[in-house]
C-alpha cells in the first residue's frame, strides 16, 4: 500500500554515526503506517550491513537493500527512488539526523502548498548551511524571489510523481556535485518550491573524525568538470540574461571565489592550491560573461578578476589581506522591556584587530579594469564599501548549543559613518537594537548570541562580545509564560547568551538583601531581580528543622524599582522556629525546582522576623572538621599498603 513520505538514505561505511540518524527515524510523529524507511546499503565493509538487517526485523517500516560498492551516493539514492512506495521520498544521509517532526510538518507543507519540492530547515553542527534562504517561510518560492540557488544538497522532499513525470534521476558513479545537477534542475522544473523555515527539519553533520565524503580532499579536474554539468542544466532550462547570471553567480561565488579567500585558501598547500586556481581560471575564462561577475560584492569581484586574469600571486596577496578582517560586535544596554528582552550593539569590521578605515568621500565605481595590484585593489575595495554602506545590515541570531539550530531576532539598526583623525577617513559603524521574545523559541537550553554583518563583500558572523566584566550590563531573570530565562555573560571570554529554563546556574536571588524582606500582618513580601509582565503565579517554601510548608504567592512588576514583587500569606501553622525560604518561579511546569533565597524567618512569641540564613552550628563544625582529618588520615594509610609499606 502507499505511504505518504519514503525516506531514502545511502549508506556506506557510517559505524556509529549512523545510530542518530536511526534514531531520529524512530521518534518521527508521522504514524508508523504514513512512511517508510528505504536503506541502500552501497557495499559497506563494516557492521552496518548486519545492524540494518537487525534493525528491518524488527521494524516493519525499515528496509534494507544491498549491493556492490558503487562508487558515490547518486546509484544508492536512484535504487531507493525505484523501491518508494511514499507520495514523497525525503532523501537523509546516514551520518545526519531528522527533527521529530519533521516529516510530518513537511509533507503536510507540501501538499498544502502544492509542492513539487519541499526544503525544510537545516542546522549545521560543525558544517555551513544556508542561512538567509530560512528568515521566512515561502510557500510558493522561485529560483528569482527566494535564494533557492544557496540549498543544492539533497536533503529534501520531492514529489515522486513529479520525479518520474521528468525523468529525474541522480548521476551515478564515483564523481562530485551529482547533487548540484539533480536540485538545480528540480528547481528550475517543479511547479512549486515551498520552504519551510519555522521548525528545524535537518541537522547536518560534521563527524568528529572528519571523514564525511564531502570534506574529502577533491581532485580539481574532476570536480570542475562536474560542476560543469549543473552549468549545463541552467543553460538548458534558463535563457540568457539577469536570471542566467544570478544562477551562475551562485557556482562563481561559492565554489570559485570562496575557495580563493582568505585562510580557506591560505591553508592549503602551494600545490595544491595552484591546481585548484588553474581549474577554476579555466571555468571562469570559459563559462561566465561579464555580468556574472559584475553582481559580485567588492571583495568578490576582486577576487573573480584576478582568476579571470590568470594573477595566482595577487590571488595569495589579496587573501592574506582579507585575512586580517573580521567583525566585531560590542554589546550596549541590555534590558527586560514587557517580556521581550531588548539587546543593544555596535558592530563594524576590524582589519588587524583595529577599525578598518574607509575614505570619507566615495562613489561607487564599476571595476572596469583589473587592479594592476593588490594595493590598488584593497583602496578599490575600500572605497566601493563606503559608498555601498547604506546597503549594510546587522542581525542578530540566537543559536541553540546544543543542536546548532539558528534564529533571526527582529533588529532595528542604523548606519553610521565615524569621523577619524582629520576627517578623510571614516569608521563604518552599524547601531542596532534586537527585540529577542523567549516565548518564540522552540526549546529549552543554552541559546548563544551570535551578530551577522554583511557590507562589502563580507558576510560574517561573530560572538556578541565580548564585554569587559565592569561593562557588562546585568539584566534580570525574566518569566516568560512558564520559563524562567536568565540572560549572562560566558565565562572566561565574556559573550552573551540566554539559558530557558536554566539548570544549575545562579538565578541572581542570592542578591537580595535583608532590606527588600517584610512581614506584616501575616503577609510576607520580598523584592526580587526578577522580570515579569505582569502578575505572575509562584510558590514560596518555608523550612524549618522538622517541617515544610508552601503556600502559593504572587510575583508583579515592581512599581518605583527594577524587578518584581512576591507577595504571600504566612503559613498559618508556621511555629516558633528558624524557617529557611525557597521560591519557585514556575509552579506549573515540569521539572519546576525551588531556589532559596539568602534570608529565613524567625518565628517566636507572637512574631516574625527577618534574620540572615543561619551557619551551621559549632558541633556541625567540629563533625565536619573531624571528618575531613579522619579522611586524611585515611587516604595516607591506604597510600602506604599500595606502596609495599615504603
Amino acid at each position: 500500500m502507499p505511504v505518504k513520505v519514503s525516506v531514502i538514505i545511502p549508506v556506506y561505511n557510517p559505524g556509529v554515526y549512523i545510530e542518530d540518524c536511526i534514531s531520529s527515524l524512530q521518534r518521527q510523529s508521522l504514524p508508523p503506517d504514513e512512511f517508510e524507511v528505504i536503506f541502500v546499503d552501497d557495499g559497506s565493509t563494516d557492521e552496518t550491513p548486519a545492524r540494518l538487517d537487525s534493525l528491518a526485523a524488527e521494524d516493519p517500516r525499515m528496509k534494507v537493500i544491498h549491493q556492490e560498492n558503487s562508487g558515490w551516493s547518486g546509484k544508492p539514492r536512484n535504487v531507493g527512488i525505484e523501491a518508494s512506495r511514499g507520495e514523497f521520498v525525503m532523501f537523509v544521509d546516514n551520518d545526519d539526523y531528522l527533527g521529530d517532526e519533521a516529516l510530518e510538518r513537511m509533507y503536510d507543507y507540501g501538499v498544502a502548498n502544492g509542492a513539487d519540492v519541499v526544503v525544510g530547515k537545516m542546522a549545521g553542527k560543525g558544517r555551513g548551511v544556508p542561512v538567509e534562504l530560512f528568515r521566512r517561510n515561502h510557500p510558493r518560492a522561485t529560483v528569482e524571489n527566494a535564494p533557492l540557488i544557496d540549498s543544492l544538497t539533497p536533503h529534501k522532499m520531492f514529489r515522486r510523481a513529479f520525479l518520474d513525470r521528468i525523468g529525474l534521476r541522480f548521476p551515478e558513479g564515483r564523481r562530485r556535485l551529482e547533487d548540484h545537477v539533480f536540485i538545480a534542475e528540480a528547481y528550475l522544473r517543479a511547479e512549486n518550491v515551498s520552504v519551510l523555515s519555522d521548525y528545524v527539519c535537518y541537522y547536518h553533520l560534521r563527524r568528529d573524525d572528519g571523514s564525511n565524503a564531502g570534506f574529502e580532499r577533491f581532485d580539481p579536474a574532476g570536480y570542475f568538470r562536474n560542476l560543469r554539468e549543473a552549468l549545463d542544466v541552467v543553460e538548458q532550462y534558463t535563457e540568457p540574461g539577469p536570471v542566467r547570471d544570478r544562477l551562475f553567480r551562485r557556482w562563481l561565488r561559492v565554489e570559485m571565489v570562496e575557495r580563493l579567500r582568505a585562510r580557506r585558501f591560505l591553508n592549503l598547500p602551494d600545490d595544491y592550491r595552484r591546481e585548484l586556481f588553474a581549474e577554476i581560471h579555466e571555468v571562469v575564462v570559459e563559462r561566465f560573461g561579464p555580468g556574472v561577475a559584475a553582481g559580485l560584492q567588492p571583495t568578490q569581484q576582486v577576487v573573480a578578476a584576478l582568476t579571470a586574469a590568470d594573477r595566482y600571486d595577487d590571488v595569495v596577496a589579496f587573501a592574506e589581506w582579507e585575512a586580517g578582517v573580521a567583525p566585531k560586535a560590542t554589546p550596549g544596554d541590555i534590558e527586560w522591556r514587557d517580556g521581550s528582552l531588548r539587546v543593544g550593539f555596535t558592530a563594524e569590521y576590524l582589519s588587524g584587530g583595529e577599525p578598518m578605515l574607509f575614505p570619507a568621500a566615495s562613489e561607487a565605481a564599476p571595476l572596469t579594469d583589473v587592479p594592476k595590484d593588490v594595493s590598488e585593489a584593497v583602496r578599490w575595495v575600500a572605497s566601493e564599501t563606503a559608498a555601498r554602506f547604506g546597503q549594510a545590515t546587522a542581525d542578530l541570531l540566537l543559536r541553540e548549543r546544543s543542536s546548532a539550530a539558528q534564529y533571526f531576532q527582529p533588529v532595528e539598526f542604523t548606519r553610521e559613518t565615524v569621523p577619524v583623525g582629520d576627517g578623510e577617513e571614516v569608521r563604518l559603524v552599524l547601531r542596532a537594537t534586537a527585540t529577542v521574545d523567549p516565548a518564540e523559541l522552540p526549546r529549552d537550553g543554552a541559546w548563544d548570541a551570535l551578530v551577522r554583518v554583511k557590507t562589502g563583500g563580507w558576510t560574517k558572523e561573530c560572538r556578541l562580545g565580548p564585554a569587559p566584566r565592569e561593562d557588562r550590563p546585568t539584566p534580570e531573570v525574566g518569566i516568560v509564560g512558564d520559563r524562567p530565562v536568565l540572560p549572562y555573560w560566558t565565562e572566561p571570554h565574556g559573550n552573551f547568551s540566554l539559558e530557558v529554563r536554566p539548570r544549575g546556574k545562579r538565578l541572581g536571588l542570592g542578591r537580595v538583601q535583608l532590606g527588600d524582606v517584610t512581614v506584616s500582618d501575616e503577609r510576607f513580601r520580598v523584592l526580587l531581580p526578577v522580570h515579569t509582565p505582569g502578575d505572575t503565579d509562584v510558590r514560596l517554601r518555608f523550612v524549618s528543622s522538622s517541617r515544610i510548608l508552601e503556600v502559593p504567592g504572587t510575583l508583579a512588576p515592581h512599581a518605583d524599582r527594577p524587578g518584581s514583587a512576591v507577595e504571600a500569606e504566612l503559613p498559618q501553622d508556621l511555629s516558633d522556629d528558624v524557617w529557611r525560604v525557597a521560591v519557585c518561579l514556575n509552579p506549573g511546569a515540569d521539572g519546576a525546582r525551588f531556589t532559596g533565597l539568602p534570608f529565613a524567618l524567625r518565628a517566636g512569641g507572637g512574631s516574625v522576623l527577618v534574620t540572615p540564613v543561619p551557619g551551621p552550628g559549632v558541633a556541625l563544625r567540629l563533625a565536619r572538621r573531624a571528618r575531613r582529618v579522619l579522611g586524611a588520615a585515611r587516604r595516607k594509610v591506604n597510600s602506604r599498603i599500595r606502596n609495599g609499606g615504603r
